[in-house]
C-alpha cells in the first residue's frame, strides 16, 4: 500500500488505478516479458523494443487492438510523454540517426509526467468506501505536492525558494529548523561559549573534589585519628570555670572548651576516661588556665588548689549561711536573707515544709551541707534555689516522708528538726544515734524529763549565739517556741541543717534506755539513763573547768 491511500483510515487501490495490480488503464493485464541481461524490456503500453540495428517495430495491444503510437511533447521546457490519438501508420519522431527519442516513465510520477488525470479518462472523484468523511483527506500524490501553507508563509516576498531574487525553482523553509539555526545568547556562536562552559564544568568538579576530600578527612579524623590538644600547664592566663551539678564528662569537656581550657571536648574526655580517679571530678567553680592540655586540666581539677566552691558545713544554721552566700556575691550584708525570707515559697520546698507555725526561718534545715558553685553575678535566688533541690533529693533518698510515722512522729517536718538537734549536740556517728534515742525518749511522758528536752542548743538558736555557760534562771524564764527549757516536745522547726550522717542517726537510733548526755572534753559524750548518774558527770564537768 502506498501513501496513495492513507487517509484516518485504510482504503484500498482505486480499481481504475493504472499503477492496480498488473492491470492497464482499461484493467487489463499486461503481461512484462524481462529481457535477459543485455536485451530489451517491454513496459505496459509499450511497443516492444527492439535492437538498434534493426529500428522500431509496431507491436499492436495484447488485445488485437490497434495500437497507440508514442507522442512526444514540449509541455513548460520539459519533454512529457502523453497518449494521444494518432494515425496507426505514423511513426515516431527520433533522432538524427533515426533513433526513437524515448525516456522512461518516472516511477513516482503514475501520470507520466505531471498530466492531470483527468486528461486520461481518469476518475478525479474520491470515494470513501469507509465513510470517513471527518477525516483527513488523502494525501496528493509525492509528485503534485506543493508547499505547506506554513513554508508559504516563511518565504519572504520576491525571494525565490532558493533564496534569489526573482524566484527559481520552489525552495521548502522550515521555520523551526531556522529557528533552531539561529544562535543563541545575542548572536554568540557555539565556539564562544565552549571556553566558559569548559571553565564552570572545572569549577563544580572542582569543588566536589575538594568538597570530598574535607569531609574524607574529617570522617577519617573522627574515626581513626587522634583528637587535637594543646600542651603544657596553660599560658597563665587564669580562668574561672564552673561546673553544673550533675555534670558527665562531655558536658564538662565542652565547658572547658568553651572557656579555652582544653582544645577539644575528645581529648578531655579520653583523658578523663583513662585517669583512675576521674570519676570523683565534683560540681563547683575551678580556677584554671587557658591552652592546657586535657591531662594537666584533670589533674587541677582533683586538686583542693583549683576548688573555690562555697562550702556548707554540716550543723550550720541559715543565718550564718546568708551572709557566707553575700560575700561569695560580692553583695551588701542582708540581701540573701531578705532574698529568702520573701521568695522561700519559690525554691522548691515540698509541701510538708510548708505553712508551720511559729518556725523562725522556712529555709531552716533544707539549705543542705555541701560544696556549691558560687561566684560573683550570680542570684542569691539562684544559690538558695540549688541548696534547696539538693536537700529534697536527698531527703527523698533517705526516705524522710515514709519513714517518719514509723518513728511516732506526725511528719518528715518533725523528723528533719529531730535531725538538727542530734546534728548540733552530737559529735560523732555513735553519738548521733545514742542523741537521737535521746531525743525520742524524752519528748515522750517519762518520770525522768517530763517530757522537757532541756537542750541548751534550741535556746542558742533562737538567740542566735553558741554559748555553753548558761544558768538554769535564763534558761527557764526565756519564753519561746524554740526554747526547750520552756515548752515541751520538739521545737517549732529545724535549728540547723543537719548532714547525711545525722539523718541516718536520727533515722535509726539506738535502744538502750539512755535519756541523759553530757560532753566532758567537748569531743566525745557520755549518756546515762538516770539523772543521779547524770549529776555525777555534771560534778565532775565542773571540777574540771575549775582547774
Amino acid at each position: 500500500m502506498t501513501e496513495y491511500g492513507r487517509g484516518s483510515g485504510s482504503a484500498p487501490w482505486h480499481p481504475q488505478d493504472p499503477s492496480y495490480g498488473n492491470g492497464g488503464w482499461d484493467g487489463r493485464s499486461t503481461e512484462a516479458d524481462p529481457a535477459p541481461f543485455g536485451g530489451s524490456t517491454t513496459y505496459p503500453g509499450q511497443p516492444p523494443r527492439a535492437p538498434y540495428d534493426e529500428g522500431w517495430q509496431e507491436t499492436p495491444y495484447a488485445d488485437g487492438g490497434q495500437a497507440e503510437p508514442w507522442r512526444l511533447a514540449e509541455d513548460g521546457g520539459r519533454r512529457d510523454r502523453r497518449y494521444a490519438a494518432a494515425d496507426p501508420g505514423a511513426s515516431l519522431p527520433g533522432d538524427e540517426e533515426g533513433r526513437p527519442d524515448f525516456r522512461y516513465p518516472d516511477p513516482t510520477d503514475p501520470y507520466g509526467g505531471g498530466g492531470d488525470p483527468a486528461d486520461h479518462g481518469y476518475d478525479t472523484g474520491y470515494h470513501d468506501p469507509y465513510n470517513t468523511g471527518g477525516a483527513y483527506p488523502p494525501p496528493a500524490p509525492p509528485g503534485r505536492r506543493g508547499p505547506s501553507p506554513r513554508e508559504e508563509e516563511d518565504t519572504p516576498s520576491g525571494v525565490g525558494a532558493r533564496g534569489r531574487p526573482g524566484g527559481g525553482s520552489p525552495r521548502r523553509v522550515d521555520a523551526g529548523r531556522a529557528r533552531r539555526r539561529a544562535p543563541r545568547g545575542g548572536g554568540r556562536s557555539k565556539k564562544n561559549r565552549t571556553p566558559l562552559a569548559c571553565l564552570v564544568v572545572c569549577l563544580v568538579l572542582g569543588g566536589g573534589a575538594l568538597g570530598v576530600t574535607y569531609f574524607g578527612y574529617q570522617f577519617y579524623q573522627e574515626r581513626f585519628g587522634s583528637a587535637p590538644d594543646f600542651e603544657g600547664d596553660g599560658n597563665g592566663e587564669p580562668v574561672s570555670v564552673t561546673i553544673p551539678e550533675g555534670a558527665g564528662g562531655s558536658v564538662i569537656g565542652q565547658e572547658l572548651k568553651r572557656q579555652g581550657v582544653v582544645k577539644s571536648i575528645d581529648a578531655f574526655v579520653a583523658a578523663l576516661q583513662s585517669h583512675p580517679e576521674g570519676k570523683s571530678i565534683q560540681d563547683g567553680v575551678y580556677t584554671l588556665e587557658k591552652e592546657m592540655s586535657a591531662q594537666a586540666a584533670i589533674e587541677l581539677m582533683l586538686s583542693p588548689e583549683s576548688r573555690d566552691n562555697l562550702i556548707i558545713a554540716e550543723g550550720r544554721r541559715n543565718a550564718e549561711i546568708y551572709r557566707l552566700i553575700d560575700e561569695r556575691l560580692e553583695v551588701a550584708e542582708g540581701t540573701t536573707a531578705k532574698a529568702a525570707e520573701n521568695g522561700y515559697r519559690d525554691f522548691g520546698l515540698p509541701d510538708w515544709a510548708l505553712d508551720h507555725e511559729d518556725v523562725k526561718d522556712p529555709l531552716e534545715g533544707f539549705l543542705f551541707p555541701s560544696s556549691y558553685a558560687v561566684s560573683k553575678g550570680q542570684r542569691p535566688e539562684d544559690v538558695l534555689k540549688q541548696m534547696v533541690r539538693r536537700a529534697d533529693e536527698s531527703y527523698r533518698t533517705l526516705g524522710l516522708e515514709d519513714k517518719a510515722e514509723g518513728l511516732g512522729l506526725d511528719d518528715p517536718w518533725q523528723l528533719l528538726t529531730v535531725a538538727s538537734l542530734v546534728q548540733a549536740e552530737g559529735r560523732s556517728h555513735d553519738d548521733f544515734r545514742k542523741m537521737a534515742e535521746v531525743i525520742y525518749n524524752r519528748r515522750e511522758p517519762n518520770p525522768q524529763t517530763n517530757g522537757m528536752l532541756e537542750f541548751d542548743s534550741t535556746y542558742n538558736y533562737i538567740k542566735n549565739q553558741s554559748e555553753i555557760d548558761l544558768t538554769l534562771k535564763e534558761l527557764r524564764t526565756f519564753d519561746n517556741p524554740y526554747n526547750t527549757y520552756f515548752y515541751k516536745g520538739l521545737p517549732p522547726g529545724p535549728i540547723s541543717n543537719p548532714g547525711e550522717e545525722a539523718l541516718r542517726g536520727a533515722l535509726s537510733p539506738t535502744n538502750d534506755g539512755w535519756y541523759y548526755f553530757i560532753s566532758l572534753d567537748g569531743d566525745t559524750s557520755r549518756f546515762t539513763r538516770t539523772n543521779a548518774e547524770h549529776e555525777k558527770l555534771v560534778q565532775e564537768f565542773n571540777e574540771s573547768r575549775k582547774q
